[in-house]
């Protein structure tokens, strides 16, 4: 055995003891700013983690709603998203985290991930519809005023398959295009069902009366439905309904839209 090779094999063990180190300091110090960017790459620019603080491990970071990925118009949810992810599960192969939002969401919720999918507890959240306009149009036109509640059952994502219910609740919305108000509160139930999901669109309470079906999947959505008024606010609801869509007779107006 020559004098090198006796060296490194004497060297090795602290080598791999150092590199451990460094690998283990680094991965704990892993900032929060780390994970914003691929969430806003998950959602298209739509739904954002700004203002990150703390670690990958146990952090926060404001929600943020926009319309693009330029992040015109955005809207910020009041309060933080909180985080921490257990650490040992990774030497599983699995990510296990837990989070809530300071002031939507006070009853926290994990996610689980390993290499064939991920699950969310079921979990409910309630936000102003003041929000929704960082959504761009039509809803920063409208400029909704309400209540917004998400509830979800358990949800799962397997491959390209998601399974789960996620159902948000509007109450007593209200538009600054129109005096009526309220004009109604409303349920929309996204049902994900393999590789596409049902939505169904109906209507609570209220004089503006929206219904309606339709179908998400891969690289395509579409949406038939309806608006229409109760007979004695026809009038003062008539310039609202010219907004929403084209009429299909003088009371009803078609709520469409489909992109493949």
């Amino acid at each position: 055995m020559s004098y090198w090779t006796r060296r490194i094999r004497l060297a090795l063990p602290a080598l791999v003891v150092m590199v451990l180190s460094i690998a283990g300091t680094l991965l704990v110090m892993l900032p929060a700013a780390w994970i914003t960017p691929q969430f806003a790459r998950a959602t298209g620019g739509h739904v954002n983690l700004v203002d990150p603080a703390g670690s990958l491990w146990r952090g926060s970071a404001t929600l943020m709603l926009a319309a693009g990925g330029d992040g015109a118009g955005a809207t910020l949810l009041p309060g933080r998203i909180e985080w921490t992810t257990a650490f040992w599960p990774l030497f599983t192969g699995r990510i296990h985290m837990t989070m809530r939002q300071t002031e939507a969401m006070p009853d926290p919720v994990t996610v689980d991930a390993t290499m064939r999918g991920a699950s969310l507890s079921p979990g409910a959240m309630a936000v102003p519809a003041t929000l929704l306009a960082g959504l761009g149009a039509p809803f920063n036109t409208l400029n909704f005023d309400g209540t917004v509640r998400l509830s979800w059952t358990e949800f799962r994502v397997l491959g390209k398959n998601a399974y789960g219910q996620f159902v948000v609740t509007l109450d007593d919305m209200a538009s600054r295009v129109s005096r009526v108000r309220p004009l109604g509160s409303y349920r929309v139930a996204l049902q994900a069902q393999g590789a596409s999901a049902a939505i169904d669109l109906s209507t609570t309470k209220g004089p503006l009366l929206l219904t309606g079906k339709g179908m998400l999947a891969e690289g395509a959505t579409s949406f038939e439905g309806t608006a229409k008024a109760e007979p004695q606010q026809r009038e003062n609801l008539a310039g609202l309904l010219n907004l929403l869509g084209r009429h299909t007779d003088p009371d009803t107006v078609a709520l469409t839209f489909a992109r493949y």
